[in-house]
């Protein structure tokens, strides 16, 4: 338990918690040594014991230590303190970029390009060093106040040039930004973060993703086939050279793509040039889909063959003598080649017909012991190994025969080599900790491994406790440790994510967000005023639906925002005597 005050390596004093992840979290943390504000990210304790997720962890580490880019969060430090496995990195103050767009909902096009403009520069710089981060979001994507932005969260990046990296061919990265190759289980290259970062341009120039669904493998399938959505129809003042940009970098077929983020930089760079505004839509040089290529078949010609047979050598005469030579030779030639026919036919199928084995039908040993089941066989005329496998199983008893292979009913000849399976009883394992991991991943490993009946359910979570990822498993019916066998039931959940209204007086949200928030929410916004001199004009105080709270769709939806109070000025006193004398109401004197 990582608690405020502790020190990490008697160098490193936590602030406070800034994050939390499913591997790991994100702490705020202050180097007492070179006297700055740091990020610690700490591997969770019940992982710390997991092997695989230690070398998960220290790869992230690893991959992102040799990166030095204005855009890309620094590390600074990487080690273990009695358990505690770490990273050190840069702190950077800020929102990630998924906060500003479920502020914003979209961004303007400047906006949108200088974002990608310093995403591809820094991912240019990740490749030039075979570093491929294969889960590009705008989660992972930090911007600060000034509009810098700093790539984080290597913790599934791959070095290309490490095979002890190198990581099988399962399905990572959250699957609203995953490229296809990656949804039908191929490995990943360069191109497959281009892919994602054209869908992360596409999210900030609509504010909303192309591909959605009822679940995680309905949208990495949308990923796999459905065309991309246009951004121009959604908003018409987007240039072509732009939409092409985003056509190019999430073309389903990779060679179709750009070949490096530096090359989808440069394209950033002159998109807005006035010869190129109005280019052309982007064609795909190669088919989107391998089943759509169409193969050139070459016709073949029929070839003329010469009718003139005086000009031919095979025209040529023969005289008698020879032509009858040559009878006796072929009628000599064709004779032996009889005979070697004749014997031929008779050793490849007379003589094996006559001695051919019978065939026999493999006999059920399910439940018999080994000595009953050799028996058995060799009375068929089978010959039996004599290695003897085991095999788990549920139904036979320990020491039973449970199933043979050529298996029970097949028809073989006899002399066929048999193998038996003995049961060698009833199999468990143990559950492991699943929180944090893919459910796809987990759900497809526990029913074809270990035949386990897997369903997934959604649990209701706050999306602003923290950022969760669609695939993310939250919790499980059967906690770590538990023993199962195949046949039984197991529940992994994951994040139903509810948007909660933010506290906008709080951050100091102006009028124009809150009516973008309401449009992006399907909201009806309310407006209301309130004098006062101890807020900023124009900025909310107040709001009917408290911070924290369910957004849903159709509510309405009240903001209050500052006015100035209006200075009311006071009657001026006179100063006068005389006018005070003449303004008097005393009762006059009498006058004799």
């Amino acid at each position: 338990m990582i608690t405020k005050g502790q020190k990490i390596n008697d160098r490193y004093e936590i602030i406070r918690s800034i994050g939390e992840g499913g591997m790991a979290n994100v702490y705020l943390g202050y180097d007492t040594i070179l006297d700055r504000n740091v990020a610690i990210k700490i591997l969770r304790g019940d992982l710390s014991s997991d092997e695989k997720f230690v070398r998960r962890f220290q790869r992230e580490a690893l991959s992102a230590s040799s990166l030095a880019h204005p855009n890309i969060v620094e590390m600074y430090d990487v080690g273990e303190d009695d358990g505690i496995y770490y990273i050190v990195m840069e702190y950077v103050e800020g929102k990630t970029l998924k906060q500003l767009l479920k502020k914003r909902g979209s961004l303007t096009l400047s906006e949108a390009i200088d974002i990608m403009l310093q995403l591809t520069d820094g991912m240019a710089h990740a490749h030039d060093s075979y570093i491929i981060h294969r889960d590009l979001k705008p989660q992972n994507i930090m911007i600060k106040d000034d509009g810098q932005i700093k790539i984080t969260d290597f913790g599934i990046a791959m070095a290309l040039n490490a095979t002890q990296l190198t990581q099988t061919n399962s399905v990572m990265g959250s699957v609203h930004y995953l490229p296809p190759e990656q949804a039908s289980g191929k490995g990943s290259t360069i191109k497959s973060d281009i892919y994602s970062m054209g869908i992360i341009f596409y999210e900030l120039l609509t504010g909303s993703l192309p591909f959605k669904g009822d679940n995680a493998v309905e949208i990495a399938l949308k990923h796999m086939r459905d065309p991309l959505p246009s951004v121009k129809e959604d908003n018409p003042s987007i240039p072509q050279s732009i939409e092409n940009i985003i056509l190019k970098a999430t073309a389903k077929n990779p060679k179709n793509r750009y070949d490096d983020a530096r090359s989808m930089h440069e394209d950033l760079l002159t998109a807005l040039d006035d010869d190129r505004i109005n280019e052309p839509p982007y064609k795909y040089p190669y088919p989107e889909h391998e089943n759509d290529s169409t193969k050139n078949l070459k016709k073949i010609e029929d070839l003329e063959k010469d009718s003139d047979d005086e000009d031919s050598p095979i025209a040529t005469k023969i005289e008698d003598n020879d032509d009858k030579k040559r009878k006796k030779i072929i009628i000599i030639l064709s004779i032996v080649f009889a005979v070697l026919v004749l014997g031929i036919i008779t050793v490849a199928f007379i003589i094996p017909a006559v001695t051919k084995p019978e065939n026999v039908t493999v006999p059920n040993c399910q439940g018999l012991k080994v000595s009953q089941c050799e028996k058995k066989l060799q009375e068929l005329g089978l010959e039996v190994r004599t290695n003897i496998k085991s095999t788990p199983s549920s139904k036979v008893d320990k020491g039973k025969v449970v199933k043979t292979d050529p298996e029970k009913g097949r028809s073989v000849k006899q002399g066929t080599k048999v193998t038996i399976y003995k049961s060698s009883g009833e199999e468990t394992f143990e559950i492991e900790n699943y929180t944090g991991q893919n459910y796809i991943e987990v759900q497809t490993i526990l029913e074809t491994k270990y035949g386990l009946d897997v369903s997934i359910e959604k649990r209701d979570v706050d999306a602003s406790d923290r950022e969760y990822d669609e695939q993310e498993i939250i919790g499980q019916s059967l906690a770590a440790g538990s023993k199962v066998k195949e046949g039984d039931s197991i529940i992994l959940y994951i994040p139903n994510i509810v948007d909660t209204f933010p506290d906008m007086a709080g951050e100091g949200w102006s009028l124009a967000d809150a009516e973008a928030f309401c449009d992006k929410y399907g909201l009806t916004i309310k407006v209301e005023y309130q004098d006062t001199t101890a807020y900023e004009e124009g900025k909310i105080i107040d709001q009917s639906r408290a911070a924290g709270s369910p957004i849903v769709k159709g509510q309405t939806f009240t903001v209050t925002i500052a006015r100035k109070t209006a200075v009311q000025t006071k009657p001026t006193t006179p100063t006068n005597p005389d006018d005070n004398d003449d303004d008097s109401t005393d009762t006059p004197s009498t006058t004799e």
